[in-house]
């Protein structure tokens, strides 16, 4: 009775991991930075900046509404993201971490350059 026992567990937790291993689920080691950048007194989105990730080369221009995005950046790294726009100062965001599968978002916001 007790060998009985003993090879029905075994068959029923075979079946079950044999079940498991066929899984057609992918794992997303990658994601995305999106956000805005905005400017810094009056919260308003800033058209056409220059978004740049560092480290790399990949720069894209703000939307109408000041929205960015870049994607299929791998998981765990960290990065910079560099903005600038002709009138105002140059703002940085650091250590900005992809998380696989998700997003990561952000707002920049820039300051007017005043010449008196």
């Amino acid at each position: 009775m007790k060998r009985r026992i003993i090879l029905f567990t075994s068959i029923v937790l075979s079946v079950f991991l044999l079940s498991s291993c066929g899984n057609d689920e992918t794992i997303d080691i990658f994601g995305s930075i999106t956000g805005q950048v905005t400017d810094y007194s009056t919260g308003n989105p800033l058209t056409n900046a220059q978004v740049t990730l560092v480290p790399g080369t990949n720069s894209v221009q703000t939307s109408d509404d000041g929205l960015f995005s870049f994607s299929g950046l791998e998981e765990g790294s960290n990065y910079t993201i560099s903005v600038l726009k002709d009138g105002y100062r140059e703002n940085h965001k650091n250590n900005v971490k992809v998380i696989s599968g998700e997003k990561t978002e952000i707002v920049i916001a820039l300051q007017k350059i005043i010449i008196d």
